[in-house]
Order: C-alpha cells, then structure tokens, then sequence
C-alpha cells in the first residue's frame, strides 16, 4: 500500500521544483516570489507551489528529506531553532552547517524580520512601559502569542528566563489573528515581526529589547543541496533575488496583502515591476486554481476510502468470528479516532515524510472505525435463524461470507462507508499542513493574512463535497442492496 503512495507521489513531483513556505504573510509573498521567478524566466523545470505547509520544524524537516526543493528562511531560526546551535552567527558558518544536512543557503535577500513584543502604543504608555524589562512590574498582563514562537530556544518562554519574568497569563494563538485580539483589547501583549504591515495601521508600540536576547533574523533561500545540483539554472535564478529586498520593500509588499487585501500573487507581481489595481475586498480566485485544489481533494478521499474499505471489511468480519481479536480491533481502531490530527501528522512526518503520502495514511486510519464497527454490527444482528438455516443447507467459509453475511450486513457496511467519505471530506482539508494541496490550502492562507473570504473558498467546496457525497451514497443504497433488503428496509419504515 505504501509503495502504491509513494509511486503516485513521485508522479506528482516529476519535472517539478517544489517551492514552500511557512504559514505567515511574509513567507507566503516570499515563496510566491520564488516560483515566478523560477517561471518567468521559462525554465525547463515546472514549479509545484507548497506554500504554508507550516511551521519551521516541518518545512525544514520537508527540505532536509528531499520532499521539498526551496523556501525562504531567517538565519536566526536556523540557528537557533532547527539546528540549535545559537553560536552560528554569519553566512559562511550556517551555509557549511547545513551542507552536512544535505542542504544550503543563498546570501541574504536584504533585510532583517527580527522577533519584537508589541503592545497597544496607549496601553504601554499607560502603563510605562517602554522596554521588555519593563514587563517585570507588571505579570498579569495577558499574553498571546504564535504556537510555534511559545517554545522556541529564541522564543517566549526563554525570553521569559532571560528577562526573569512571570507572565501568568499566557496563551498560543495563530499569529494573524493575534493582532486582532490585541486590537480589540482581548490580549495585551503579542509577539511580532518588525516587517509586519499592521505594526503601524493598529499604532502598535515595539517594546526594546534592552537585553538583546533576540538575534539577527536575515531572509534567506533554504534549499535541498540535490535540488541545487539538479537544477542549477533554478538555483541561479533563486539568488538573483539576493540583496534585492529591503525592510521598508517588505513592509510595503505586506501591507498589500494584510492592509489592502491584495492577492499573495498579485503582491509577487508588483515586485517584478508589474501595476497591479488593487480592488480592496474583491479577491478573485482562478477558476484553474479552484480546480487544481478540487482534483487535490478528491484525490485523497477517493483513495483514502478505497483503502479503508479494503481494510476495515475484513477486520469487521474477523471481529465477529473471532472473539480473541473482537475487542482488540474495535479498541484499536476507536483509539486513532481519539489522536488529535495534527498530532497524527506530526508523528507520521519523521516515518513518511511531506506530501500525499502521510497526509493519506492519517486519513485512512481516521476512516476505519466507522466501517469496522459497522460491519461488525451489521454481522452480529443477522438472525440466527437465517445462521441455522445455511449451516442446513451447507454453507460454509466462503460461500456463507459472501451468499449470506455480506449481503444481510450490507445496510450496515453502507453505512458506514458513507460516515467515514463524510468524515475523510473534513479531513483532507489538514492534509495542506503537510503540503498534499486540497481545499485546506485556502483556508491556510485565509488564516496566514486573516481572510474570511480566502477561508470561504476552502470551505465552501468541502461542505458542499461533503453534501455530494452524501447524496451520492444515499442514491447508491437504491441499487447497490439487494432488492430483497430494500423491500424489508421500506417496510420496516
């Protein structure tokens, strides 16, 4: 089965230059900017876009295992945070690091995105505050940061250390939406970028940091060392943007997807000099994107049920025939249901990688409880009388399973296939974490810049899958049962 996975994933990356990013603005616009580039120069090489994948951890993991070709990183995060070693200070000592790795970086683009604390300007003023050692007075402040900057080596709770703080009040929040907390006074304290658009349209105060806890944060080309050998036509291109980018370049390119509501294309067209009108809340969306993601999810439900079908009949059939396996099976398949996804996800990174693969075998394993169980029950209620009457007639093993069980335990088995195509529709939307496309790849980027209308065109579609395939299994049941069964169905209504 994993190989079948793996084979079709090969196919999709084929002649293709995978191009990622985190799931914030900036790394969006930034990924973005490398893919056209790639294309406008009308390479050889086509561009797979996988961008807001997610967090530093599973993009870097995703280029270190060759599932991915290039991102834009920050030197401090490398050192920091991935390779965990803080003395790494210059180009040269990171770019020799990472070659052990397997990997490499461009020069710097041309500007620094460094961690800061932020507050609302008249709340710090307030409360005189003006440096993050000024936090010391004042620990019940209430706290929102990202998730990923909370345990960070460079992050909030060893700032917390360095500063000896005792913040009571903290919670992780998705970045995006932070600055609409601390605007509307649900949090007072977050964490930011200094590239960020909204620090001055919200009038937002940057705390000093008067330790100098955070380091040098100077964009960069991560890229797959292979990947740089095996196209280095791309990897010329990708460092022609080196030096190219400013603070106030970066800011301005934000403030057109977070402030004016640009498209994240069109914000990566005005870099190459293109005029772009901005239409504020009017966000087209191609219909050949639309498209692309649509084929992306029916993808991966069609062939997660497949496969969950194939798997969960037969252990809802040994289920009931076996009593030693009973309790074993149906615990063991309602336990994957109770693995939060993305938790699922994360586990399956190290063994399986990036990609189509991971994000399927979650979704399968999510997808059998509904059918074993159904199957199992659909068995078990068959009457005995019906058991006694094909032992009579001598049915056994085979021709009993499929004249007598499969048949009768058919409703059931129906089902619960229709319950888990529902279920696996909700699902695929988190296969975009991991950079297997869907629908969740809307929502991912409506989250990154705070979008509703981006949101909508993810999950508009999948509710309206989900609806589909519903009607599809509940017209199904008019042909698929055996007549006898639907005249008993309809009279036992």
């Amino acid at each position: 089965m994993i190989s079948v996975f793996a084979a079709s994933e090969d196919l999709y990356s084929q002649e293709r230059l995978r191009v990622g990013s985190k799931t914030f603005t900036e790394s969006y616009i930034l990924g973005e900017i490398l893919a056209q580039v790639i294309e406008r120069e009308k390479s050889a090489w086509r561009v797979d876009r996988r961008l807001g994948m997610g967090g530093s951890g599973i993009v870097f993991e995703a280029v270190r295992t060759g599932h991915l070709d290039f991102y834009p990183e920050y030197t401090g995060t490398l050192a920091e945070a991935l390779l965990q070693r803080p003395e790494l200070k210059s180009i040269p000592e990171l770019r020799e690091a990472l070659t052990e790795l397997g990997m490499t970086i461009s020069d710097p683009l041309g500007f620094n995105n460094t961690y800061a604390l932020a507050m609302r300007r008249a709340h710090a003023e307030e409360l005189g505050v003006r440096n993050i050692s000024d936090l010391v007075n004042h620990p019940n402040l209430r706290v929102g940061v990202s998730y990923e900057f909370l345990d960070r080596s460079d992050g909030f709770y060893a700032l917390t250390e360095a500063y000896s703080l005792a913040m009571s009040r903290v919670r992780g929040m998705e970045h995006s939406l932070a600055y609409d907390a601390l605007d509307s006074g649900s949090i007072d304290l977050m964490d930011v970028y200094t590239t960020d658009a909204k620090l001055g349209a919200l009038d937002l105060l940057l705390l000093e940091d008067d330790l100098e806890f955070f380091p040098r944060y100077d964009a960069v080309i991560l890229a797959n060392l292979e990947s740089t050998e095996r196209a280095p036509e791309a990897w010329e291109l990708l460092k022609t943007l080196e030096g190219q980018f400013s603070e106030s370049k970066m800011i301005e390119l934000n403030a057109m997807v977070d402030i004016d509501r640009m498209t994240i294309e069109d914000a990566a067209r005005v870099h190459f000099g293109e005029s772009i009108e901005i239409s504020g809340f009017s966000r087209p969306i191609f219909v050949q994107e639309l498209w692309l993601r649509t084929k992306e999810h029916v993808f991966l439900v069609v062939i997660s049920l497949i496969f969950s079908i194939l798997i969960a009949v037969p252990l809802g059939f040994l289920a009931h025939h076996s009593k030693l396996l009973e309790q074993l099976i149906l615990s063991t398949t309602g336990i994957f249901q109770t693995i939060p996804s993305l938790a699922l996800l994360g586990f399956l990174i190290p063994i399986l990688g990036i990609g189509v693969l991971p994000a399927l075998v979650a979704m399968i394993l999510y997808a059998l409880l509904p059918i074993v169980r159904n199957t199992y029950l659909g068995v078990e209620q068959i009457p005995k009388s019906l058991r006694e009457t094909a032992f009579v007639l001598g049915l056994e093993g085979r021709r009993r399973l499929f004249w007598i069980e499969l048949p009768l335990a058919s409703p059931s088995i129906l089902a619960g296939i229709k319950t888990s195509a529902v279920i696996s529709v909700g699902t695929a939307t988190l296969a975009a974490f991991i950079g297997a496309g869907g629908y969740g790849d809307f929502i991912l980027r409506g989250l990154a810049i705070n979008d509703a209308w981006t949101i909508l065109h993810g999950a508009l579609p999948a509710a309206l899958m989900a609806l589909l395939v519903q009607g599809i299994f509940d017209f199904s049941e008019r042909w698929a049962l055996p007549k006898g069964l639907r005249l008993s169905l309809q009279k036992s209504v």
